[in-house]
């Protein structure tokens, strides 16, 4: 069983900066997509950001340019980068794991912001962008 956990939410005003930490319980060392998904209240969940174990990253066009996906292998940490922030980016932010073997086949950056793709989820951290 993997277990994430993320940390880093809060309040902040229109413009402002946020940065989430996702704690892993795995040796990230595998092959994998870690993810970060958002959720508003009365919405589905939907992606923000991804970033697979090659380092490739992908990002939802509503925050290209704002946010960044990093990981740091040595800490089992992945980490989004907030900028710019906006109320419509008020949710509740979830970070999603999921390992596979590469000869079976690998997510595409698209697929890779699926909610479904993923197996295992942290409990998630608030983010709340007042205007």
């Amino acid at each position: 069983q993997v277990q994430l956990v993320e940390s880093g939410g809060g309040s902040v005003q229109s413009g402002g900066s946020l940065s989430l930490s996702c704690t892993v319980s795995k040796y990230l060392q595998s092959s994998y997509w870690m993810g970060w998904f958002r959720q508003a209240p009365g919405k589905e969940r939907e992606g923000v950001a991804a970033i697979d174990s090659d380092g490739t990253t992908t990002y939802a066009e509503s925050v290209k340019g704002r946010f960044t996906v990093s990981q740091d292998n040595a800490k089992n940490m992945v980490y989004l980068q907030m900028n710019s922030l906006k109320p419509e980016d008020t949710a509740m932010y979830y970070c999603a794991a999921v390992f596979f073997v590469p000869r079976w086949g690998r997510l595409t950056p698209v697929q890779a912001l699926l909610p479904h793709e993923y197996t295992f989820w942290g409990q998630g951290t608030q983010v709340t962008v007042s205007s």
